[in-house]
């Protein structure tokens, strides 16, 4: 019995050792390519950003058959409806994905980019110029475009890409990181500039965390335990939010068939992702005649209401909310509803309730809706406008590596100028400090 103890204890020690050297050698070759890409300019990047666009597009039935291993796995690792939507590829995703990639070659490469200048009276001149961070590691979940978003955007701002995949999506994800990784020589990029993580074994995780002299920030996404997880593991910075809880209010003063109609888009038309609603506020003078319009257009769509007493009143057949409903992330169908006396009342049920990710205002009132924006403190307000519009390609900035609602240093979407730091070079012609 010892020796057979000792035997597995030797079996899981080795094993434990060879993860250990697998995460450290992929750490230290992602550093190296770091060191390379800060020194490339936007022809290279942007060459293999197109080259791998059509390569998507091309193995396209390559990357199906991946998915479909996944996607017939997702029930035994008990995914719900929402879930294995994320995960699920088709051609026309395939074909936002390449487009994605286009849209990023397209944008300004912010390496070298001057944020400010001065010359001194001594002489000299001051330069502050963005430079990448250096390698970033992303831990995500279900959706394997995120393998792509990340990748693109980790190269064209010159970082080096560390993609650790959850295991509902493993086929996926090593069938595009096939694809992408084949562009990278060709082109004159490291060969180890985007590299994924081989196993799903979630030690890996802790072992990458683990390892800030060569890792230079942390991206969880997904669900709120990962994220936990990682910022309490991490010795490098962590970019991330813990979850989305995001409001629409509609106001006294919105016009009642916008309100319909970015209510019913902010909740329905991807409910399974972070910037989708969760909770519906209406104001108590606007609640009597649009909220049952309201409650039949978004019945229509699928989603089942859970409300207060003042909005069942008014919509009889929803479901009693509980006071746990105003501080969940659904990720589904599902939506509370509450009809509040003022905005005031709505702004400070943001504040106890929501996670300073979206909020929403619905009203033709421009003073109330410039009170709104400066009072609730979220990383992006939209003004008669669906929160489904919290997103880096939507704002504008190619593919997104995730939403921030932290204030440092990254907040918001965050594209390629939220992946660079800044260095201060300062060009003098023989000046010392008196």
């Amino acid at each position: 019995m010892a020796t057979e103890a000792t035997a597995t204890g030797g079996t899981i020690a080795g094993e434990e050792a060879e993860l250990d050297a697998l995460c450290r050698d992929m750490a230290q070759k992602a550093k190296r390519a770091a060191r390379a890409l800060a020194t490339l300019g936007p022809g290279a990047k942007d060459a293999w950003l197109a080259a791998a666009a059509r390569a998507l597009e091309a193995r396209g039935d390559e990357l199906l058959e991946a998915n479909a291993l996944d996607v017939a796995a997702a029930p035994g690792l008990g995914l719900n409806a929402a879930a294995v939507d994320r995960l699920t590829l088709n051609p026309k995703r395939i074909g936002e994905m390449a487009r994605s990639l286009l849209e990023v070659a397209a944008l300004p490469d912010p390496i070298g980019e001057v944020v400010r200048s001065s010359k001194r009276p001594n002489g000299i001149d001051v330069v502050q110029v963005r430079v990448p961070l250096g390698v970033i590691f992303m831990i995500y979940e279900s959706r394997p475009n995120v393998t792509v978003d990340a990748a693109a955007i980790g190269v064209k701002s010159g970082n080096a890409a560390i993609l650790r995949g959850g295991k509902e999506a493993i086929h996926s994800n090593r069938a595009l990181h096939r694809i992408l990784a084949d562009e990278l020589a060709p082109h004159g990029l490291p060969e180890h500039a985007v590299q994924l993580v081989p196993t799903t074994d979630r030690a890996a995780v802790g072992k990458l965390l683990a390892l800030p002299e060569f890792v230079d920030l942390a991206i969880p996404r997904g669900g709120e335990g990962l994220i936990r997880r990682v910022v309490a593991e991490a010795r490098m910075p962590v970019m991330k939010h813990y979850d989305g809880i995001c409001a629409v209010y509609v106001d006294e003063a919105a016009d009642p068939d916008v309100a319909t109609r970015i209510i019913v888009n902010s909740k329905a038309q991807r409910p399974g992702v972070c910037n989708a609603a969760e909770t519906l506020l209406v104001h108590r003078a606007i609640a009597p005649t649009w909220l049952p319009e309201a409650a039949k257009a978004l019945k229509a769509a699928g989603v089942a209401l859970r409300a207060d007493d003042k909005a069942r009143a008014i919509v009889p057949d929803a479901t009693p909310a509980s006071p746990e409903d105003w501080d969940t992330e659904f990720l589904d169908k599902i939506l509370a509803v509450k009809v509040v006396g003022s905005m005031d009342e709505a702004m400070d049920h943001i504040a106890r309730h929501g996670s300073s990710h979206t909020e929403a205002i619905v009203t033709r009132d421009l003073a109330t809706a410039r009170r709104f924006v400066a009072h609730v403190d979220s990383s992006a307000v939209m003004v008669n406008a669906s929160t489904r519009f919290n997103d880096g390609g939507q704002l504008g900035l190619g593919a997104e590596i995730g939403i921030s609602t932290d204030k440092y240093h990254a907040r918001g979407p965050c594209g390629l100028r939220e992946l660079t730091s800044t260095k201060w070079v300062v060009y003098g012609d023989g000046q010392v400090r008196e």
